[in-house]
């Protein structure tokens, strides 16, 4: 359930949703259900409603503990909140969660990272997801940079930002299983792990993709449009057909980006043993410069290379 926010949703509501999810599709017992949540929207009785659900996996958008970096993101929550939510969604028996951090953003020392991180570590989170900030073109925050309110992002503080994140967590145990997500053994998120396995998935709702191997589709983001199809009995949704080169470049760059690699031997199975070897002709490249490694039947990004697992990617797109 996200992202938006889903906890936005009342007990009848969600009660709705899982009435017709049990009614339409086969959920197994064990099913990993998973719930994004901000701080701000957590409290005992909601924690109760969402176990009764089947709800066993919480996400939560924390971000920063610190007050300045919060508002400075223009989040809802107080430093004191995050705390807070974190310590009644264990009390309540949720011991599968995971928390958002972000690094790289201006005002964000090294050593407040560092914090960040260690209070996440002391909380004993078992799954991190940790993003670079990112300045999107035309939002408030590209405006802030540009008139001079706000300081620039600097790309240097991100990279060594993220090589601290990869020596501090990999020192507590954690596997470093995907570029931004790390999780304690046994802890890897379900869903994430299938969407970068290239398993099928269905999306219900507005904006929600779809992907089945062959076609990917989106239904429409806005809120009339897709009531008002539904009450006509239409799913408002467009469609693309995945052409090879679409395939061949997604399942590079979800690949790379994972601690497995790209098997060349599944490579082959999907795009031929012709494009296996114009990949690792290109790779070559990478593992002189110590990017990228051979580790079995796999090529694997090397420490350094995570910090350019997009640019490694693109240079490898059809």
């Amino acid at each position: 359930f996200g992202g938006g926010t889903p906890s936005l949703l009342s007990k009848p509501e969600l009660d709705k949703v899982f009435e017709m999810l049990h009614k339409n599709y086969r959920i197994p017992a064990d099913a990993e259900i998973t719930f994004e949540t901000n701080p701000d929207d957590v409290n005992s009785g909601v924690l109760s409603e969402w176990r009764s659900l089947g709800i066993n996996r919480l996400s939560l958008g924390v971000q920063s503990f610190y007050e300045e970096d919060l508002q400075w993101m223009n989040r809802a929550h107080t430093s004191g909140q995050a705390l807070r939510s974190i310590a009644q969604v264990q009390d309540a028996g949720f011991d599968n969660l995971t928390i958002d951090l972000i690094y790289g953003s201006p005002g964000l020392t090294d050593s407040k990272w560092q914090h960040n991180v260690t209070e996440a570590l002391e909380l004993k989170i078992p799954h991190l997801s940790c993003y670079a900030l990112t300045v999107e073109p035309q939002t408030a925050l590209d405006k802030m940079i540009a008139s001079k309110k706000s300081p620039p992002v600097h790309t240097e503080d991100q990279a060594r930002q993220f090589l601290l994140l990869m020596d501090w967590l990999s020192d507590a145990g954690y596997e470093h299983y995907e570029i931004s997500n790390f999780a304690l053994p046994g802890m890897h998120s379900r869903h994430n792990s299938a969407y970068w396995a290239g398993v099928p998935y269905l999306g219900l709702g507005p904006s929600a993709h779809s992907y089945n191997g062959v076609t990917r589709q989106w239904n429409v983001a806005n809120n009339p449009k897709y009531i008002t199809a539904l009450k006509n009995d239409q799913v408002p949704f467009e469609i693309e057909e995945l052409s090879e080169d679409n395939r061949h470049n997604e399942f590079v760059m979800i690949n790379l980006r994972t601690a497995k690699g790209i098997s060349r031997s599944e490579f082959v199975k999907q795009f031929g043993v012709k494009a296996e070897k114009e990949m690792s002709f290109e790779l070559q490249q990478f593992i002189d410069s110590g990017k990228v490694e051979m580790a079995d039947d796999r090529f694997v990004l090397t420490r350094e290379g995570k910090l350019f697992a997009d640019g490694i990617s693109a240079a490898l797109f059809r």
